[in-house]
C-alpha cells in the first residue's frame, strides 16, 4: 500500500533533462498507483508563477517549493534551496540529489526500476547537480542536451512516454558531432569576448557550441582569475543569467540577483526592465559592485564569506 494521494496532473520544470525525467517518473508512478492516465504539464518558471493552483491533488517536481505551492494532498519532490517549510504539502526535498533521483527513488520502492533508468536517471543526476568530477560528466551534458536542444515536447513525442527509449538515442550522434566541431569553435570565441563584471564574476558570449559545456572548460583551464562565470539569454523580452563556478562561488551571487540553483550551478531572472543583452551588462555591473557604504544590496563579501 501508498501513503500517496491520487494526483490529478503530475507538473514538472519544462527546461532541462531533470525536469523531462522526473515529470516522467512521477507520471509513471501514478499511473502504476492508481490505473490511471495521468496528465503531465511542463511549465517555465516564469508562466508557472502565474498558473492558478486549483487542483485539489497535483504531484510537483523540479519546481522550487514556495508558500503557494504548500497546499493539502499535494507533494513537492524537489531539490532547490526555499525558505518556506511545508504546513500542508508533502515535500520530498534532498539538496544533494537531482529531482530526478527522488522521483526514482519513490518509483523503485513500487518496483519501477531497471538498468535503463538507472543510467538515464545517474547521468541526470551528474548533469543537473555539475558533477564536474564524474567520468560520465561528458556523456551526461550530452543528455542533458537532447532537452536543450530538441525542446521538452518534441523528445516527449519521440519516445512515447517511454523514457527508456532516451538511453543511446540516435540524436545524441547528433549531440556528439555537433558537440566535437561546434563546442571549440564555442570556446575560442568565449575567450576572446570575456567580459568582467566585478572582481568575482565574468561573462562569457557563445554564439555556437554547448554552453555548460564550454564554461566548464573555461573554469577547468582557467581562462580568467574570475571564480564565477556567467552567461545571459533572452526570451520573451526578458533575460536570464546561468552561473557557474568550482568552489561554491555561483549560489551567492544567484541569491543577490534574487535567483538560486546550486552552489555551483544556478541561475536567475533579471528584472523585467531588462530586455536586452547590453542593458543586463550594466545592471550587472551596477548590482554586483555596489557603492561602498551605499545601502539597498547587501555587500558582495560578505555573501561569498556567508
Amino acid at each position: 500500500m501508498s501513503d500517496l494521494t491520487q494526483p490529478e496532473v503530475v507538473i514538472t520544470h519544462e527546461s532541462d533533462l531533470d525536469g523531462f525525467v522526473s515529470g516522467h517518473l512521477l507520471r509513471r508512478l501514478a499511473n502504476h498507483l492508481f490505473n490511471q492516465n495521468t496528465k503531465l504539464q511542463a511549465w517555465n518558471y516564469t508562466n508557472f508563477e502565474k498558473r492558478p493552483l486549483r487542483e485539489k491533488c497535483a504531484w510537483v517536481c523540479d519546481l522550487n517549493f514556495c508558500k503557494r505551492m504548500d497546499l493539502e494532498n499535494w507533494m513537492v519532490v524537489d531539490h532547490h534551496q526555499t525558505d518556506h517549510k511545508p504546513e500542508n504539502a508533502k515535500l520530498i526535498l534532498d539538496h544533494s540529489k537531482s529531482a530526478s533521483l527522488l522521483c526514482y527513488e519513490l518509483c523503485k520502492e513500487h518496483g519501477l526500476g531497471n538498468d535503463k533508468l538507472d543510467r538515464l536517471v545517474h547521468y541526470t543526476n551528474v548533469g543537473d547537480l555539475y558533477l564536474t568530477d564524474d567520468p560520465d560528466f561528458t556523456e551526461a551534458i550530452d543528455y542533458g542536451s537532447l532537452i536543450k536542444q530538441y525542446l521538452f515536447w518534441n523528445m516527449a513525442k519521440l519516445i512515447d512516454g517511454n523514457l527508456e527509449g532516451l538511453i543511446d538515442h540516435p540524436l545524441l550522434k547528433v549531440i556528439k558531432t555537433r558537440r566535437e566541431i561546434e563546442n571549440p569553435l564555442g570556446f575560442d570565441y568565449a575567450k576572446s569576448s570575456l567580459t568582467a563584471i566585478s572582481d568575482t564574476v565574468a561573462m562569457i558570449e557563445s554564439p555556437v557550441g554547448d554552453t555548460n559545456a564550454i564554461v566548464h572548460r573555461v573554469l577547468e583551464e582557467k581562462v580568467t582569475s574570475h571564480p564565477v562565470i556567467l552567461t545571459a539569454s533572452t526570451f520573451n523580452r526578458s533575460v536570464s543569467v546561468s552561473l557557474r563556478s568550482r568552489g561554491g562561488e555561483a549560489l551567492p551571487i544567484a541569491k543577490l540577483l534574487q535567483g538560486g540553483g546550486h552552489p555551483n550551478a544556478c541561475g536567475a531572472t533579471l528584472p523585467k526592465t531588462i530586455q536586452r543583452i547590453p542593458d543586463a551588462v550594466n545592471y550587472l555591473k551596477k548590482t554586483l559592485n555596489p557603492d561602498p557604504g551605499g545601502d539597498g544590496i547587501n555587500n558582495l563579501g560578505d555573501l561569498l564569506d556567508a
